[in-house]
């Protein structure tokens, strides 16, 4: 029993030497505490060096590096292991959603109270501001009027010393002064002012008195903050200037913002003013004294000798109970047995108490329904590792009735039905298979590239929009000047569609060879396949017949897009133009077909050298983009117009990559077809060999 210990502190030691020597995080710490024990003999031997302290910083930095890097390792270990478990990140984040936004609020809430006060107090600094330069202003226009009525020097003088007497009570630093001004303001011509006149009365600590009345003040007066330089340090002065009657001299009057002016706004309201500076980066903000805090507020005031305005930034202190004090707005001190501010205090601790209990019940419940959880979820975990393995058989036990066990229930039900899926997914397989064969057959229906004859450059496209479906096209040669073209759209999509496609086929292949007329090859199609089509399904039919030797295209159209026909070159009106002969849709059993066959029209086109035609499905200009707005037979005859002088080939790949570039690639809803047909000779111009299919 005594070797397990000695075992245990051998494997330690072993550990702690492969750290110390096969890991950089171990090696970087060794390194480094060598370098400060060497650079600390160095230095006890030879004196301080600062090669000796690089080599000490050397060390540090060594040691640093290595503790982050096994401070990170022990980070993501802990990590890994203690965040594993399911019920440990639960337990995470019911403290990160409980305890986490309840700081945050209570932050939030301080946060706000705190800009609030100090909102406040830069209003309240700015009215006490606002209330002195009243003062001020009514004191010069007192002092003004007492001016215009005395004559003699000892009476103005007497008129001034009362007027600043009566603001000196309250402001001990007011100083009044009397300025001359001849023919500033006024008409009237007195006399110049005598010596005694011009004597300022009061301490005028701040400033000099002013001896002239600057430009800029108006005649109707002046009431404002003033600020001047005190020896590096922002001085702010209250000076109101006013005329007497005459306008040859001015009453200018000055509180100082001083010592006097802060003790009447503490008792007012709480506020300090500080300093104030004109750049608010150096201004400070943190406590003040007398334990208030400091705040900064925006003030404006002038420069008296150009009378420039000017934006300061001021500092003021203000207590929070102050100023709490003063916006109070019910006085309960005359209740002698009713203490507003216990009662506040008891309220607050009975929520917080209340919050607290409330916080922990919520903690606790969120403990033990993590247990509950994580017990029926590794539940689930072992019934799914059972059913990797393929064991099907095994099954979850129910613990709870909630949606854990519904979830239990549903994990039971899904293993006994998994063979079924897997059955069904095989089946599936087996058809998408057999879609993609029936595919194929039916893409070698169509015509197996483009056809070789003499006079004609032919080529067209036809993509289903599902495995299989109803789009058609054809070529059928007639002679060796003659061809026969068919494009044709079964109702719906599908094997449905695909079928009966098949069946036009077959039934055309053998009418084009006894109908020269497309009109009549489609009153005999139609007598035909309506007795098969189901009632409801039916097909639209485009058939043209191209006689190049008579140099004339017959062309009849049941129910079908229009014919995009441009002219060739030679060709007066070389313009795109839709051509839409009337006719009624393929296999609908109404009166036995004479409505079909009365509506059925038949047109004839002159064909002349580089005619070029465009046969087309719905799939083609029903092709829409994201806001829902189809291409058109419009925009398509434009875009065969602007490139009617492309190769067929060319043609077509520039009309699919418009359509792409119109729908964004969105998602096909229905069968393209499009056949490009453009004459090349026609007439005595032909020579006769046959008619061929190249190879696909």
């Amino acid at each position: 029993m005594a070797d397990a210990p000695r075992r245990a502190t051998t494997s330690r030691a072993v550990r702690i030497r492969y750290w110390a020597t096969r890991t950089f995080s171990g090696r970087a710490v060794v390194y480094g505490t060598v370098a400060k024990v060497v650079a600390f003999l160095l230095a006890a031997v030879f004196g301080a060096s600062s090669w000796f302290e690089l080599i000490d910083t050397g060390g540090d930095l060594a040691i640093i590096i290595g503790a982050l890097i096994v401070a990170l390792r022990l980070f993501v270990t802990m990590k890994a292991q203690m965040l594993w478990r399911v019920r440990s990140k639960l337990t995470l984040s019911y403290i990160f959603m409980g305890f986490v936004p309840a700081l945050l609020i209570i932050v939030f809430f301080m946060v706000a109270v705190l800009l609030l006060f100090f909102n406040v107090g830069g209003y309240m600094m700015r009215t006490d501001l606002n209330r002195v330069v009243d003062s001020a202003h009514f004191a010069s226009e007192s002092a003004a009027l007492g001016v215009a009525r005395e004559s003699s020097p000892a009476g103005i003088r007497e008129s001034l010393q009362v007027r600043r007497a009566v603001l000196a009570s309250r402001y001990p630093g007011t100083s009044v002064t009397l300025v001359p001004a001849a023919g500033r303001c006024g008409r009237e011509q007195g006399g110049p002012l005598v010596p005694d006149e011009r004597a300022a009365i009061g301490p005028w600590k701040h400033r000099a008195a002013p001896t002239v009345i600057p430009a800029w003040v108006p005649c109707t007066g002046f009431a404002g903050l003033i600020v001047y330089d005190d020896g590096g340090v922002l001085r702010l002065v209250a000076r109101a200037v006013a005329w007497p009657n005459g306008g040859q001299r001015a009453v200018i009057l000055d509180v100082p913002i001083d010592e006097a002016f802060e003790r009447e706004m503490v008792q007012r309201s709480g506020v300090v003013l500080e300093e104030v500076r004109e750049d608010p980066k150096t201004l400070g903000i943190g406590n003040a004294r007398d334990g208030r805090l400091n705040w900064i507020a925006g003030l404006d005031a002038f420069k008296w000798d150009k009378g420039e305005t000017t934006d300061l930034v001021a500092t003021f202190g203000l207590s929070l109970r102050d100023v709490y004090n003063r916006l109070a707005l019910t006085d309960l001190s005359r209740f002698k047995n009713f203490d507003a501010g216990r009662f506040l205090y008891a309220v607050l601790a009975v929520v917080g108490i209340l919050f607290l209990i409330i916080q922990v019940v919520a903690f606790s419940m969120g403990l033990a329904l993590a247990r509950s959880i994580t017990g029926s979820v590794h539940e689930l975990f072992a019934g799914t590792e059972r059913v990797r393995r393929g064991d099907f058989a095994g099954r979850v036990s129910i613990k709870s009735r909630d949606q854990l066990g519904e979830l239990s229930q549903s994990f039971n039900s899904m293993t006994t039905s998994i063979e079924d899926l897997l059955q069904q997914k095989a089946e599936k397989e087996r058809m998408e298979q057999e879609l993609r064969i029936a595919r194929s057959i039916q893409m070698s229906l169509l015509p197996q590239g483009p056809l070789i004859m003499p006079g004609v450059s032919l080529t067209a496209h036809c993509e289903p929009a599902r495995e299989v479906g109803g789009d058609y096209y054809d070529f059928l040669p007639i002679d060796e000047h003659t061809l026969g073209i068919l494009v044709a759209d079964v109702s719906g999509k599908g094997t449905s569609a695909a079928l009966y496609m098949a069946e036009l086929k077959g039934i055309v292949l053998s009418l084009s060879q006894r109908h020269s007329s497309p009109r009549e090859l489609l009153i005999e199609a139609d007598r035909i396949i309506s007795r098969h089509l189901d009632s409801r399904s039916f097909i639209t039919v485009t058939y043209l017949i191209l006689d190049l030797r008579a140099s004339a295209l017959k062309y009849a159209r049941a129910g079908h897009c229009p014919l995009i026909y441009v002219p060739g070159p030679y060709s007066q009106r070389r313009k795109p133009q839709l051509i839409t002969p009337d006719g009624l849709v393929l296999g609908l059993t109404l009166d036995q077909g004479r409505t079909f066959n009365r509506l059925l029209e038949e047109v004839t086109i002159p064909l002349g050298r580089g005619d070029l035609f465009v046969l087309y499905t719905d799939g083609i200009t029903e092709a829409m983009n994201h806001d829902g707005d189809c291409f058109g037979d419009a925009r398509l005859a434009s875009l065969v117009g602007q490139h009617a002088d492309l190769p067929a080939d060319e043609l077509r790949e520039r009309i699919l990559r418009e359509i792409d570039a119109f729908t964004e690639s969105a998602p096909q809803q229905d069968d393209m077809t499009m056949v490009v047909l453009r004459v090349e000779e026609v007439g005595a111009a032909l020579t006769a060999p046959a008619l061929a299919h190249a190879d696909a």
